[in-house]
């Protein structure tokens, strides 16, 4: 009687796919299709119509604020499983960058904000407001 050696299953077994090319108008079509699918879920949904940079194999998503880099992040491993499944490409990466916003698309929340952002174009303001007794803090 003669006995083989036992083969150990691996992963290197496995027949390994060659990852597909694709173009960034499929990875926009993709990544449109994953954004709908979150649409019930509006905070979500918002950041992925964030603009992204692609240069093959990174994702560059654009965002505003650490609170939406800890919402991709919950989401990461999600997305890049449905776009490496949908695109047959195992080598996507997705990355965040965060980025100033601009002076101009700032959103002014409260009172205060707003007084000081009008007191900076026109300082004449601060002596009117002290003239009238007038509270920003309301």
């Amino acid at each position: 009687m003669k006995v083989e050696p036992r083969k150990e299953a691996s992963a290197n077994d496995a027949p390994v796919e060659a990852d597909q090319p694709f173009t960034p108008e499929q990875l926009q079509n993709v990544w449109n299709e994953f954004a709908e699918q979150r649409r019930h879920l509006p905070a979500e949904y918002q950041l992925l119509t964030q603009p992204y940079d692609f240069t093959h194999p990174v994702i560059t998503v654009h965002l505003h604020h650490l609170v939406q880099e800890t919402m991709l992040n919950n989401i990461r491993l999600q997305l890049s499983a449905f776009i490496r499944e949908r695109l047959k490409n195992n080598s996507i990466q997705i990355v965040t960058k965060i980025v100033e916003i601009e002076e101009s698309q700032r959103v002014f929340y409260t009172p205060r904000e707003k007084f000081d952002h009008l007191l900076e174009k026109n300082p004449v303001l601060r002596e009117m407001k002290d003239r009238l007794g007038l509270d920003t803090d309301f």
